[in-house]
């Protein structure tokens, strides 16, 4: 069936870090904590699916001459819902964030989905494929976290709350949360990826 193939393959098959390497940017600046890393995936996956829908909508009513700057206002229209939203309910998540979640509007994955899927299918498809894409890029982002933080700081955090403490006895690796360390995290998950799919 087409319409779970839409989906799943931004899951797996092309996930947008692991396969596309798209979107590198905020997956290696805040995926430092698995918090983090699930915040910037869910504000993505939003952006991405709304405005994938909204183009696909809209597709034959945008003149191709004008596309990109037209993809670019409808994307930041739902950068700054998801930008004041999560500055008034989750301002830690914010702050933590910074300037990634502007940075929404410029990112390839966004942008490329609306270009490439969005303004050539219709909405349906294009929902799943931007729901499978962000999914992808949110499970990814979700996992790298995890490992930075339990290697870098003995602790494990999701939705603000404290899951995996490992105390002061433990041994951390500082380097896994520094930019080293997401590097360095991203080789081995995308070498694990490519050892999956060759089986």
């Amino acid at each position: 069936m087409r319409a779970w193939e839409e989906f799943k393959k931004g899951i797996f098959k092309e996930n947008p870090v692991l396969i596309l390497v798209i979107g590198l940017c905020p997956a290696l600046a805040v995926s430092s904590s698995a918090n983090d890393g699930l915040g910037m995936g869910i504000a993505s996956t939003f952006v991405l699916v709304m405005s994938s829908l909204v183009i696909s909508i809209l597709r034959k009513l945008i003149p191709s001459e004008i596309r990109i700057p037209i993809f670019i206002i409808i994307i930041s229209t739902f950068v700054t819902i998801i930008d004041y939203t999560m500055q008034a309910y989750q301002p830690e998540l914010y702050a933590n964030l910074g300037v990634f979640v502007p940075l929404i509007v410029v990112n390839c994955l966004v942008l490329g989905r609306a270009e490439a899927y969005a303004y050539k299918n219709g909405a349906w498809l294009s929902f799943l494929d931007a729901l499978g894409m962000g999914l992808g890029f949110a499970f990814t982002l979700t996992l790298l976290g995890t490992i930075r933080e339990i290697f870098g700081n003995g602790t494990l955090t999701l939705f603000n709350i404290e899951m995996i403490n490992f105390g002061e006895g433990f041994k951390s690796a500082l380097i896994m949360i520094m930019p080293p360390g997401a590097f360095l995290t991203l080789g081995f998950l995308m070498a694990l990826q490519k050892k999956i799919t060759e089986k």
